[in-house]
């Protein structure tokens, strides 16, 4: 039951991308589109995720609770204009149905994402109810409980709001294209070219890491299934070649997390960015090209000059395929990649629709390559679909709890009162605000997936550092950046975590292996944000200037980092390095 509840979630939203309701000259609101999304996904976590420490009883309320879900969320589809209404008018019509959809949510979203997001969300929950009652800045406007219920549950600046809107219209494409790539053979292509491409170089085993999790973690929604798709070869290639186990762990976790930062998906970020800020999606990949390439080019560098310093060789020349035959074997797999990209910016699609299109070109490249064509027998192709849908599920579920965050804050004054006190503490000092901003994203960030992550940093801490007149582009890449560190950075360092465990090495020394190899990546939001040429808004001699002190700042901090560049360093050396590395990065703050 709990695959077909996946597979008509996928079934829905794609009928609802390619116009389906149109077509039939249908008139069905968004939000009631939303709705049936939203009880399908709650059901499918019921499902599929069961409350097993109870037996029978506990299976019992699962099915119990999936089926409200199920008949509440339908019912709510087809009656959803009269009863926004009629809520408008009177709220306490709606709060039954009301009430069961924030609570069967939050149920759900203990299975789906754990306590820390659930305990975040109840927590504003708890706020919206009594927050009047606090005295100072931080004091609720009061709300009446069931027109709070009301608004959270069905209005657009609630539950069924933006987050949930790009994730079930937008998101949903790009979760099964990602899927429909893996279960084709796209993920092993991938690694079995960055093998053939770097394995014959030193420290080749973690360059592989590099660059296979970045190809994949760019389309990937979760930087620890990133860990788990490509570290289950990568990280066994590098303990082979000679990096500690911990090593190993924290190279692959860092470079899974930066694919959550590489174009053109971001793990989903990309387009919940470019709604926030109302500009095209075109805009938002390639305001974060330059960041992302450096971010790779230091991972790559320190990865060299580690092997350099540890006498750590290339693969075993039996164990590397050569580019030739890889590519003649999966080039096809490049094609999906092209559509998109050709259909984003030489088209102006909208990224649903070039995603159908990648989507589709995929489909049909792979009837002509043998070795995986059976992937498309329709048992597994379902399969596939299935765990796009259980995957989508989770997503839906999280956005809509990030709805409930935004639609308090809205209704309570707590954002504007949040902004003006973290203006206020920072006192004028721009770098105060934004390493208080980098904390907190941190902080909030910590277990939690990466849309949930950017959609809580982008209402509670952006705004504070835009009042500074600061790039709003530049700020929401900066908060995303800082929430993605949040999964290397302990104490709940969750993509280090599962890399830990595949390598076999302690969590917490793979998560400091991880923050030591990825150290640019704390850096560079700093940069981009006091200097926005590192996100392309500038002349070209300001763009140019800005990318080649970056990289001159890099590849010093890289080599004091490893106390090695072609030789072992001297300690006054490293604190020369250092010196230059950060000046040369971050010249714009000292201006």
């Amino acid at each position: 039951m709990a695959r077909l509840i996946a597979l008509a979630l996928v079934a829905v939203a794609i009928a609802w991308a390619v116009g389906l309701h149109r077509e039939l000259r249908l008139s069905i609101y968004t939000e009631q589109f939303l709705a049936l999304s939203l009880a399908l996904a709650v059901a499918h976590v019921f499902l599929a995720r069961p409350w097993g420490r109870f037996g029978r009883i506990g299976q019992a309320v699962d099915i119990g609770l999936a089926a409200i879900a199920l008949v509440g969320g339908v019912w709510l589809a087809l009656e959803y204009p009269g009863l926004s209404l009629a809520s408008a008018i009177d709220p306490s019509q709606a709060l039954p149905v009301a009430l069961a959809l924030l609570i069967t949510v939050m149920l759900a979203l203990v299975r789906a994402a754990g306590w820390p997001i659930t305990i975040v969300v109840l927590a504003f929950a708890a706020y919206g109810i009594w927050g009047s009652a606090l005295p100072g800045r931080f004091q609720a406007l009061p709300i009446a409980p069931e027109r709070l219920a009301a608004q959270l549950a069905l209005d657009t600046g609630g539950m069924l709001g933006t987050p949930l809107k790009i994730a079930a219209t937008i998101v949903v494409i790009f979760v099964a294209f990602g899927r429909l790539l893996e279960h084709l053979g796209g993920a092993r292509f991938f690694t079995d070219l960055a093998t053939a491409a770097m394995g014959g170089y030193r420290g080749g085993a973690a360059k592989i890491a590099l660059i296979a999790s970045a190809l994949f973690g760019s389309i990937s929604g979760s930087a620890v299934s990133n860990v788990a798709t490509t570290g289950v070869i990568t990280i066994p290639l590098m303990r082979k070649a000679g990096f500690k186990a911990s090593t190993a762990g924290g190279i692959e976790a860092m470079a899974s997390t930066g694919g959550q930062l590489t174009p053109p998906v971001m793990g989903a970020a990309a387009f919940l960015m470019a709604e926030f800020l109302d500009i095209p999606y075109s805009a938002v990949v390639l305001a974060a090209l330059i960041p992302a390439i450096l971010f790779y080019i230091a991972l790559f560098l320190q990865i060299d000059l580690v092997a350099g310093r540890d006498g750590i060789c290339g693969v075993d020349p039996a164990e590397r395929p050569e580019a030739g035959p890889v590519l003649r074997a999966g080039w096809a797999y490049i094609l999906p990649f092209v559509a998109l990209l050709w259909g984003l910016f030489s088209w102006n699609w909208q990224p649903d629709t070039a995603g159908l299109a990648a989507c589709g070109v995929l489909l049909v490249v792979v009837l002509f390559m043998p070795s995986v064509r059976g992937g498309l027998a329709p048992r597994r192709l379902l399969g596939a679909l299935a765990g796009a849908g259980t995957a989508l599920a989770q997503i839906l579920i999280i956005t809509a709890a990030a709805g409930i965050v935004i639609g308090v804050l809205n209704e309570t004054g707590l954002g504007f009162g949040l902004t003006t006190y973290l203006v206020g503490f920072a006192a004028d000092q721009i770098l105060v605000l934004l390493i208080l901003g980098a904390a907190i994203s941190i902080v909030l960030g910590m277990g939690m997936p990466t849309v949930a992550v950017y959609v809580l940093l982008a209402a509670l801490v952006a705004p504070a550092i835009v009042r500074f007149g600061l790039d709003e582009t530049a700020t929401h890449l900066f908060v995303l950046y800082f929430g993605m560190l949040s999964m290397v950075t302990p104490p709940v360092a969750i993509a280090a975590f599962a890399a830990a465990t595949l390598a076999g090495a302690g969590p917490m020394s793979t998560a400091l292996e991880a923050m030591r190899f990825g150290w640019p990546a704390f850096i560079l939001p700093f940069a981009f944000v006091y200097n926005p040429a590192l996100i392309l808004k500038g002349s070209a001699g300001e763009i140019i200037l800005a990318v080649l002190l970056a990289i001159i700042g890099i590849v010093c901090g890289t080599a004091a980092m490893c106390g090695w560049f072609g030789r072992p360093l001297r300690n006054f050396e490293r604190i020369l390095g250092a010196l230059i590395g950060g000046l040369a990065i971050l010249w714009p703050v000292f201006l």
